[in-house]
């Protein structure tokens, strides 16, 4: 299973949402719990918040990645059985767990099949 940006908040075990007056509270929001993630909801702030990055990762040779982030979370905690496949500024943005996949960005929102064909290989 592979899920970006809001797929990858259904898989976390642990959701939290950024309020307005600055203080991180549990989400009420049900989830699959599936990756031993905890991750925050618009953690990068609103639309007009969004942005593109470019990041080396040495899972995915042939330059840097793009990442699109759209009111994206941050993974903030990963627990001991998944492993970081990226990251931006420190921060997990992509993860596997067994047959699980999430990324806090939209790879489909580029030309670069990297993502996609990693997750075809995994499941393969």
């Amino acid at each position: 299973m592979l899920g970006t940006c809001a797929g990858a908040i259904l898989l976390a075990r642990e959701v939290s949402d950024h309020v307005a007056a600055g203080m991180v509270v549990p989400e009420s929001q049900p989830g699959l719990g599936l990756i031993d993630i905890a991750i925050r909801r618009n953690a990068y702030g609103r639309q007009l918040s969004s942005f593109i990055a470019r990041r080396e990762t040495p899972v995915f040779p042939g330059g840097p990645l793009e990442l699109v982030f759209i009111r994206a979370p941050i993974i903030e905690r990963v627990g001991p059985g998944v492993r970081v496949l990226a990251e931006h500024d420190g921060s997990p943005v992509m993860v596997r767990q067994g047959s699980l996949l999430a990324a806090t960005f939209h790879p489909e929102l580029t030309d670069d099949p990297r993502v996609h064909r990693y997750f075809l290989d995994m499941i393969g």
